[in-house]
């Protein structure tokens, strides 16, 4: 009978569910994220400021390395 040859893979990395669900990699490697304090109180917020909120920005260079980390796939 033959011997039958065991490979031993490396398990894949799973991403964190979180951020996965909050930021986004674009093609050149930028991270981008929804801006925060949209979600109530909005009464009190002028029509210029809800209306900048709606944007979607890049994330600061200092949190790229960590969230990259997290999102091992994208």
């Amino acid at each position: 009978m033959k011997a039958k040859a065991f490979i031993i893979h490396m398990p894949k990395l799973k991403s964190h569910k979180g951020a996965a669900k909050r930021f986004r990699v674009t093609k050149k490697g930028k991270v981008t994220h929804q801006q925060a304090y949209k979600s109530h109180l909005l009464t009190k917020k002028n029509k210029s400021r809800k209306r900048n909120l709606k944007k979607i920005v890049t994330l600061d260079t200092v949190e790229v390395k960590k969230i990259k980390e997290m999102l091992p796939y994208k």
